[in-house]
């Protein structure tokens, strides 16, 4: 018997998977629970469909951020840090400040997703890595300056 589960299911597959399995399972286990449906012809194409539109809205998104870091590439943002009488900085500059400057232009993006070691203790020139989405990375450059 051909069902369609609607739920993940341990050691049978995933939520919307087809599965062909044996008539006693699919009645008296994945039905009679709501685990599952008959794998009728209309519910195929009902879950085709589903499945065409959930890609197309992934790939959409993809390209949205994908076209986002493409624009965020090559930024240089300048991060002021206030410095003691010997040069000594006073904190760091945070991948929450970093944020908050690629917000002021008009930049979405999230602290997460910026790679920082470890926050920027030093004035100077930093390379800094933005991880969006799985192979899709930025580089911008951070200039931290005295105040």
């Amino acid at each position: 018997m051909k069902v369609i589960l609607k739920q993940d299911i341990k050691g049978s597959g995933k939520k919307g998977d087809i599965l062909d399995v044996n008539d006693g399972y699919a009645k008296n286990f994945l039905l009679k629970k709501g685990f599952a449906e008959l794998a009728s012809s209309s519910a195929i194409n009902e879950l085709e469909m589903k499945n065409n539109a959930k890609n197309y809205h992934r790939a959409e998104e993809i390209k949205q951020i994908t076209a986002l870091a493409n624009r965020v590439n090559g930024t240089i943002i300048e991060v002021p840090i206030k410095l003691g009488e010997n040069g000594k900085t006073f904190g760091s500059i945070t991948s929450k400040e970093i944020a908050s400057k690629l917000q002021d232009l008009s930049f979405n993006v999230d602290k997460k997703k910026i790679l920082l070691k470890e926050p920027l203790k030093f004035v100077g020139d930093y390379k800094v890595q933005i991880r969006f989405i799985e192979n899709v990375h930025a580089t911008i450059t951070v200039k931290v300056i005295a105040q």
